[in-house]
């Protein structure tokens, strides 16, 4: 069973919580009321509301939610989502802003700039320039799960590939496309959709803070 995407339901219903909500935690205030858009399975919602936050989730994909059923979640396009309220933090997740169509991303800003309080805060999961340079053919295990990448494909400014997950005996894939985008290229979509310069939240580089213009 897939998502819309083409994500394995089975698989994140197993994926744990991997660092994503402390470092959303560490960027607001205490308690904040959190949206995510994108939310899955739950996983980072979750653990958010363990570290005191009210937290609520919009997916697409009813399988997905049905493991979410511990918090409260609304099933409907996370682009054109419209929950007649706001939230202090808006988080978008996974590498949503990767998507290779502008016009999703445009509309996921959108959305996200809908749902936000005017002094809150949109968090922003991205895959930075440098990580498509890196991209090749890999085999590792973390926490007991093998990830396969296979089958890196470049098109200009697009990176197709192939993840394979291994968790015992079960297996699933995804092939999924990614769109570069510069840090000029997302402070100028972000600023399109009513944010400010996004600003780093990890070394890396791949979780961003923006704050919503007045």
């Amino acid at each position: 069973m897939t998502a819309p995407d083409g994500s394995p339901v089975g698989f994140y219903a197993l994926l744990p919580p991997s660092g994503e909500a402390e470092i959303v935690h560490a960027a607001v205030p205490p308690g904040a009321e959190v949206l995510e858009l994108g939310c899955g399975t739950g996983r980072i919602l979750r653990r958010l509301a363990a570290l005191g936050h009210a937290v609520t989730g919009v997916d697409t994909s009813p399988e997905m939610l049905a493991h979410a059923a511990d918090v409260t979640t609304v099933c409907t396009p996370i682009e054109t989502a419209d929950l007649g309220r706001r939230f202090d933090v808006v988080l978008l997740a996974s590498h949503l802003v990767n998507t290779p169509d502008p016009a999703v991303r445009a509309a996921l800003l959108a959305g996200a700039r809908r749902h936000v309080t005017a002094d809150g805060t949109l968090v922003v999961q991205w895959h930075p320039p440098a990580w498509f340079d890196t991209v090749a053919p890999s085999d590792a295990e973390r926490d007991g799960i093998r990830y396969v990448l296979s089958a890196p494909h470049r098109d200009g400014p697009l990176l197709t590939a192939t993840v394979g997950y291994h968790v015992g005996d079960r297996r699933w894939s995804h092939t999924f496309t990614a769109r570069r985008l510069t840090e000029d290229e997302l402070t100028q979509a972000v600023g399109e959709a009513g944010f400010g310069p996004p600003r780093r939240l990890t070394a890396d580089g791949s979780w961003l803070a923006s704050r919503p213009l007045r």
